[in-house]
């Protein structure tokens, strides 16, 4: 059996480990079930993800990593050309894939992540070269993102201001669209429970993938929030809980 986990405000807020996540993947290990990790955050390259759980106590290999900047990737021809409006895990993806990198356009594509460094100027840069004919691809259309010290606008915030700018809808990559849907099939296979914590994009993927959907609230989503759409099939505080109530002692 496999459990797919959400990376942000299921295992980790920012850059603390949420209470009990490395045991509950240790848990679920020890009980012979496959651990893949899916996160619609593009913006660190794989080595930096495999590090922070490492760091953790959580060991992984790149492979049961599974990024929307993966997904993004997949949507784009070899050989094409992309403007990065994102992070280092977007170009990483890309380059792995035989995607050229532009600093400017043109461009076959403008592929939007999240990342700190979103300014005005590179607003203009993605706005100009969408205009000019590119693709406009976002890694994720996430509203907000769980950190320490509480939500931050998420890559669909970035995105959105690129597509009213641009006046072209973006084409997403990342939970729950069929990117990622095919990314997973593609490379995981089938998948029992998807543990998220958000509906609009775990348990959307968790209903197109026919896996559980488990819902922690631990993150993005709250008590206040539910009930939520679509209804998760298990809900417990945090993955520690969830895990606990589904393998017993």
């Amino acid at each position: 059996m496999t459990w797919a986990l959400d990376l942000d405000g299921v295992v980790w807020r920012g850059d603390e480990l949420l209470p009990g996540a490395d045991r509950a993947v240790r848990r679920l290990r020890e009980a012979g079930q496959r651990v893949v990790f899916l996160t619609n955050n593009s913006s660190p390259p794989l080595a930096a993800t495999v590090a922070k759980l490492a760091g953790f106590g959580i060991p992984v290999d790149e492979d049961d990593i599974l990024t929307s900047a993966q997904a993004a990737a997949s949507m784009l021809r070899t050989g094409s050309r992309a403007l990065v409006c994102a992070g280092p895990g977007v170009v990483e993806a890309l380059e792995a894939v035989g995607i050229e990198i532009a600093v400017a356009g043109p461009a076959d594509a403008v592929v939007v992540g999240w990342h700190r460094e979103f300014d005005y100027v590179g607003l203009t840069l993605a706005m100009s070269t969408v205009r000019a004919g590119a693709r406009l691809v976002a890694t994720n259309d996430d509203a907000t993102y769980p950190m320490a010290e509480g939500l931050v606008p998420g890559g669909g915030a970035l995105v959105a201001a690129v597509a009213y700018a641009s006046g072209v809808a973006a084409e997403v990559a990342g939970k729950p669209h069929e990117p990622m849907v095919s990314l997973v099939r593609r490379r995981v296979g089938p998948v029992e429970v998807m543990v998220g914590d958000r509906a609009d994009t775990d348990g959307r993927l968790a209903r197109r993938l026919g896996a559980q959907f488990g819902l922690v609230l631990s993150g993005v989503t709250a008590e206040a929030d539910l009930p939520v759409d679509p209804a998760p099939d298990m809900m417990a505080a945090d993955l520690a809980t969830l895990v606990a109530a589904r393998l017993p002692a």
